[in-house]
């Protein structure tokens, strides 16, 4: 495997978490006209997804709009697009690349793949798909309205694959992969974008299945009654049958790494918490002399594969982004060319084989223009994402990075002001400082009418 040049600030910050960790009814929210993605609609007669005043309508579903509604007309306008399924795409090379190596390493007596592949799930889940089905409790800081798209107060854009594991599980799947879109509200800068992709694995094991192979294996079980809950398993899963588990997991996904990488790669296992998995563990890998981490694992939560029909077995499931491995292999620096139709990004990924070596070329590094936005925050409701998400809305990708430069809280009135400095530089040429300012301006008036915020400009 080639490495490719990529800066280690880059490196450091690309990687996600697995798990998930403002209400607009102006005009802006309503006014967007939404196109689909060129060529990606897989039913151009379908109508198109749209914000009205009273509802919003993605794939032809009406979801009534309430006080948890906050998507906005920019973000339904990807819900279509489905990057990691445009053949020659640099997310669908990841993708392929991931689902070959699990369709040769796990073949059936018959020659076929054991894991099935899904990944062309609709993004928009209920609630309880993406939060509740995986354990994560009410009040957990995941669900926030300001962490979140939400159509209303039960459907949403999903924050996570995971959202799909309890119905693939439930329709009798015990090996399956999952890739897809994912929405989250976040920061902006060159390591985040409000949608992104992941790809997740769920193996299942009967008892039969985990102990085939152990002497005396059918003196053992995976389950114990009376057990006890410790940082090594659960209180329904016996210490062998986890260790096995476990042991399972980190090989497989050792092998997927090093067939990604090459087979040299340094990799190191840190414990963590997902509230879906225990015991879990993050893979970190070693590149270019930094440890990165690339994706979340974990024994899945008994209670999750129970609530899904399958309580006689236990299993692993993984998440990793796309993204992030697409940026560290193929040495991408901005996570908006993923989605350029620029000819000269797009060329450099139409290979004749999916392992065919990518020595990527940067694009002409336009220079950046850079405005300042200082307001009053109100007394209650201003959350940073409302705002990240508003700049987003009518700056759209021309937004490279957003950062808080300063703060002051007044003395006398305790008002609170935020300084904020936006950086525009257009991937594909060189702006002006006039057009740009007719953004910054629209982005001056929304936050005021939008957000309720006073300027100081």
């Amino acid at each position: 495997m080639t490495f490719y040049n990529i800066s280690q600030t880059v490196l450091k910050h690309i990687v996600r978490h697995w798990p998930a960790n403002c209400q607009r009814t102006g005009s802006l929210a309503v006014s967007h006209k939404l196109h689909t993605c060129r060529g990606l609609s897989a039913d151009s007669s379908a109508p198109r997804p749209r914000i009205t005043e009273n509802s919003v309508e993605v794939f032809s579903h009406v979801y009534p709009r309430d006080d948890m509604t906050n998507v906005t007309a920019k973000i339904l306008s990807k819900v279509d697009c489905q990057l990691h399924n445009r053949p020659h795409h640099p997310l669908w090379l990841i993708k392929e690349r991931i689902k070959d190596h699990f369709y040769r390493s796990y073949i059936g007596r018959t020659g076929n793949p054991l894991f099935s592949v899904h990944d062309n799930l609709s993004p928009v889940v209920t609630v309880e798909q993406n939060f509740d089905s995986l354990l994560i409790p009410p009040d957990h800081p995941s669900r926030k309205k300001g962490d979140n798209y939400y159509l209303n107060r039960t459907h949403m854009l999903r924050a996570h694959t995971s959202a799909h594991q309890k119905e693939l599980v439930r329709s009798g799947l015990d090996r399956f992969l999952l890739a897809g879109d994912v929405y989250r509200r976040d920061e902006i800068d060159s390591n985040h974008y409000p949608v992104f992709h992941q790809m997740e694995g769920v193996r299942l094991f009967s008892n039969h299945e985990l102990f085939a192979r152990v002497e005396n294996g059918e003196e053992l079980s995976l389950f114990e009654s009376g057990g006890r809950r410790t940082p090594q398993k659960q209180e329904t899963h016996t210490l062998e049958a986890v260790k096995l588990v476990e042991f399972d997991l980190k090989q497989a996904l050792t092998r997927l790494m090093r067939h990604l990488f090459g087979e040299d790669l340094e990799i190191r296992w840190v414990d963590c918490y997902f509230p879906f998995t225990h015991p879990s563990f993050e893979m970190e890998v070693r590149f270019q002399g930094d440890w990165l981490e690339v994706l979340g694992c974990g024994v899945m939560e008994q209670e999750l594969v129970r609530s899904a029909g399958a309580g006689n077995k236990m299993g692993w499931a993984f998440g990793l982004g796309l993204e992030r491995l697409a940026m560290v292999l193929f040495g991408i620096p901005d996570i908006r060319l993923f989605w350029s139709e620029d000819e000269r990004f797009l060329k450099q990924f139409r290979l004749s084989d999916i392992y065919q070596p990518v020595n990527f070329q940067p694009l002409s590094k336009y220079p950046p223009l850079f405005n300042d936005i200082s307001f009053w925050l109100p007394a209650e409701g201003y959350t940073v994402n409302d705002f990240y998400d508003l700049v987003r809305s009518i700056g759209g990708d021309l937004v490279e990075k957003v950062t808080l430069v300063d703060k002051f809280t007044h003395p006398k009135t305790n008002r609170v002001s935020h300084c904020y400095r936006v950086a525009y530089r257009h991937m594909e040429r060189t702006l002006n400082q006039e057009e740009v300012r007719i953004i910054h301006a629209a982005i001056e008036q929304a936050a005021e009418n939008e957000l309720g915020v006073q300027g100081r400009y």
